[in-house]
């Protein structure tokens, strides 16, 4: 069937794309950063201490980032042998076809532009803090949604609608805007490591596994050190975004790799050390709120550095949506420009060299959504969107060494088939711990995508074209 074609692709294929190159490993590896350190060690870090794991909460985030880093292998030799700005999707078309492409490129415009909106609603919450703080605190009703007694979260739609001008300026500019935020946060995680060494209590360490690998709530739902990595995982979220970027960098071959797999690294390792210092300063029951690493310094009376660390949370934050939102409208570009997508969005502007039209309606679309829903459980969405497309990356690495052996490959996964598959299975055995629900919001997704695939896409892809 023809829907099962595949791409091929060659070194030269980075060098005309119409997307500027400007970014270098150092810019590369600080977007990965500012996409991964945000929600996850200053929200989730807590809440699956307080609901999952206790403080085995450090074993969880040792699991996913093992999973994290299997993956992040697959996209780094696929991320430079393939190329293209599309992340899993465009390794899927190259690896499974056309049809599986699509799917996985739905679940990123899922994955993604889910993430961008939870990530809004929370800089929202932070943000109004500050302004409650210095006494300009805004009403109730322009904080939340109509659902929630509000108007509007404008906080919310308005930080969305910054990035969209911000993204539209280029990708120059946005990178800057990043690395000075990420060494906000960076000076934000070392205060408070600074604080917290002097104030650990072994005792709030036992028990260290309350919850066991792996049992079930009185609710039925899934608790245990498995439970918590699956939760965890979504702090882990951003470093495939690097891939999108590469045909923006300057030496994607060399600094692709680079950027992703240091990022994970350096990333994993602070998660372990931030995860371990707080459930060690107060006890892991005390921690199930939306700020537990501020409020963990509040709790020990430490409130400079609680506030300090407020701050850097808005920061963190913002580079999440920053990174997200850029992955967002180049998996959306790369889909358009292969007839996937009406080919108004795969335009680029002449002046900034970027896909302004996918970045406005992406912007004005998730500027709503953060706006007037609260997301609530379809943050874990975001998890199994992402877990589904780290599954085919590394299957894809798997099968393009039989299909293409003799595919450039400047950088090559070790242990192949090994790793790729390891990182396969581990994926999977995160998705299964996730709640029903979230399985069948993400059926429900994918159908509807199928749908529009099989109405629109398959009659305007350019490769089903290009072959009759």
């Amino acid at each position: 069937m023809k829907i099962f074609r595949t791409k091929t692709t060659t070194p030269d294929d980075f060098e005309h794309t119409g997307l500027k190159k400007c970014l270098t490993a150092f810019d590369l590896t600080f977007l990965g950063i500012g996409a991964i350190i945000g929600t996850g060690i200053f929200v989730l870090t807590g809440i699956a201490a307080a609901t999952q794991a206790g403080p085995a909460v450090v074993l969880s985030f040792v699991i996913a980032g093992i999973a994290c880093a299997f993956a992040a292998l697959a996209y780094a030799e696929l991320a430079v042998a393939v190329g293209g700005c599309g992340s899993a999707y465009g390794y899927s078309y190259a690896a499974f076809g056309e049809l599986i492409a699509w799917i996985i490129g739905w679940d990123l415009i899922l994955e993604y532009g889910v993430a961008v909106a939870a990530v809004a609603t929370g800089w929202s919450g932070y943000f109004n803090n500050a302004l409650t703080a210095v006494g300009f605190a805004l009403p109730e009703t322009l904080t939340n949604a109509p659902s929630q007694g509000g108007i509007v979260n404008l906080p919310a739609a308005g930080i969305v609608l910054i990035l969209m001008v911000l993204l539209m300026m280029g990708m120059r500019e946005s990178a800057r805007t990043n690395m000075v935020m990420v060494f906000v946060k960076l000076l934000t995680i070392a205060v408070f490591i600074g604080v917290a060494v002097f104030h650990i209590n072994p005792e709030n360490w036992s028990p260290f596994m309350p919850y066991g690998w792996s049992s079930l709530s009185p609710e039925g739902k899934p608790v245990g050190v498995l439970a918590g990595a699956a939760m965890v995982f979504f702090a882990y979220i951003g470093f495939d975004a690097v891939s999108t970027a590469a045909e923006e960098a300057k030496n994607p071959q060399r600094d692709v790799p680079f950027g992703i797999i240091f990022s994970l690294i350096f990333c994993t390792v602070i998660y372990i050390v931030v995860s371990g210092l707080l459930t060690g300063m107060v006890p892991y029951s005390q921690l199930n709120v939306p700020s537990p690493v501020a409020h963990s310094l509040q709790l020990i009376g430490v409130n400079w550095a609680s506030a300090l660390v407020a701050t850097g949370v808005i920061a963190g934050l913002t580079t999440v949506m920053l990174v997200l939102y850029y992955g967002l409208t180049r998996v959306f570009f790369a889909m358009s420009r292969d007839g996937l997508l009406p080919p108004f969005f795969a335009e680029i502007h002449q002046k900034t060299q970027t896909p302004i039209r996918v970045i406005a309606i992406c912007g004005v679309i998730i500027s709503l959504i953060a706006g007037f829903i609260p997301l609530g459980d379809l943050a874990e969405l975001v998890n199994i969107g992402t877990l589904a497309a780290f599954v085919l990356v590394c299957l894809g690495v798997v099968i393009l060494r039989i299909r293409q052996p003799h595919l450039h490959r400047p950088f090559k996964n070790p242990l192949n088939p090994v790793f790729p598959l390891l990182g396969a299975i581990s994926c999977s055995g995160l998705m299964a711990f996730l709640p029903v629900h979230t399985w069948i919001r993400f059926a429900v997704w994918l159908a509807i995508g199928v749908i529009i695939y099989f109405a629109y896409s398959i009659h305007h892809s350019k490769l089903r074209n290009q072959h009759g």
